[in-house]
């Protein structure tokens, strides 16, 4: 035990003074491409670029993959597996089944890049890149994304189920899922501040209209009622599950805190976001912090996204670089 604790001690000493463009064991670098794929980020880009002006809302669904690829066992690309005869695909899970979708956009920035430099860039990568470039283009923060990831070989769909928070989770079950990975308080807010771009169907928010915890005949008390009377005309008590609905009715496709707004007035549309200003105190604070500042939102969501982004770095490099996101190598 105590050799591992020192081999660990000795790899983030090297990561923390490495001032090197070459890839260190164990080690994430904004410049770890700088050499062997020196327009990697500048490809990322475009192809991020090109999808949003296709569709708005694309850049709200590339970076909730980041998300949902980073809390199954680290950010190693799993999330982008398809199943096969040894693989059940994480895209089945409750999480992501009919709902996680730009996988087309990052196949086709992946076959970009392997024509520039093929084997290179990891799709755990791209994923860190386009989170990265979507949420600039949508007008908010930038931040330099450690690189050097590795792809894993096998996906969890039981992981995805259990692990990626859940719109109807208690604010308690929320905070356990972030803190398992090394994410605190400060982080759960700012980053849920990702839904002030977004939609989200009616089955992710129905039992808040029609019987919060199980009670069939009583609404949310802690949703604002002539809100949730205009929910209910779009979203019926059967049916409508397709619809989508934007998350912060503000600006939905512009990166800020009036999310943050939202919440204030009782104006949350997921159960998960409503919790932050009604079953924990500090968090209430937080809210009321990034409401009335959008710096601090700004400054705190990047430094969580360079968190979230480094969670089991290690794990990674017992993966690969996969030629196809999709599929693990022959």
């Amino acid at each position: 035990m105590a050799k591992i604790i020192w081999t660990l001690f000795f790899l983030a000493s090297i990561c923390l003074s490495s001032k090197t463009k070459y890839y260190v064991y164990g080690c994430l670098d904004p410049q770890f491409y700088d050499l062997s794929c020196p327009k990697a980020k500048e490809i990322v880009k475009f192809g991020v670029a090109k999808a949003i002006a296709k569709e708005a809302r694309m850049a709200a669904s590339l970076l909730r993959l980041h998300f949902h690829d980073c809390f199954v066992k680290g950010c190693d690309a799993s999330l982008l597996l398809d199943s096969s005869k040894t693989i059940i695909s994480e895209k089945l899970s409750n999480a992501n089944r009919n709902s996680a979708r730009g996988f087309e956009v990052i196949d086709e920035i992946k076959g970009a890049l392997e024509k520039e430099c093929p084997q290179t860039v990891s799709c755990a990568d791209i994923l860190a890149l386009v989170a990265r470039d979507s949420t600039v283009l949508a007008g908010g923060p930038n931040w330099e994304v450690p690189l050097g990831r590795r792809d894993s070989r096998e996906a969890s769909l039981s992981d995805s189920n259990n692990n990626i928070p859940s719109p109807n989770n208690t604010f308690d079950t929320i905070f356990t899922k972030f803190n398992l990975r090394g994410l605190d308080l400060a982080d759960l807010v700012a980053l849920s501040g990702a839904h002030t771009i977004g939609n989200s169907r009616c089955i992710s928010f129905k039992q808040r209209l029609y019987g919060q915890s199980g009670n069939y005949y009583f609404p949310d008390y802690t949703l604002d009622r002539i809100y949730g009377a205009q929910l209910s005309t779009m979203c019926p008590r059967y049916g409508g599950d397709q619809n989508l609905f934007f998350l912060d009715y503000v600006s939905p496709t512009k990166f800020d805190n009036s999310y943050f707004n939202n919440l204030l007035v009782f104006r949350g549309l997921l159960n998960s976001d409503q919790v932050l200003v009604t079953q924990n105190m500090a968090s209430l604070q937080l809210v009321t912090l990034y409401a009335q500042n959008n710096e601090a939102f700004f400054e705190q969501f990047a430094k969580s996204m360079v968190k979230m982004g480094n969670i089991s770095p290690l794990t990674g490099q017992r993966g690969e670089i996969r030629k196809n996101c999709r599929i693990i190598n022959n």
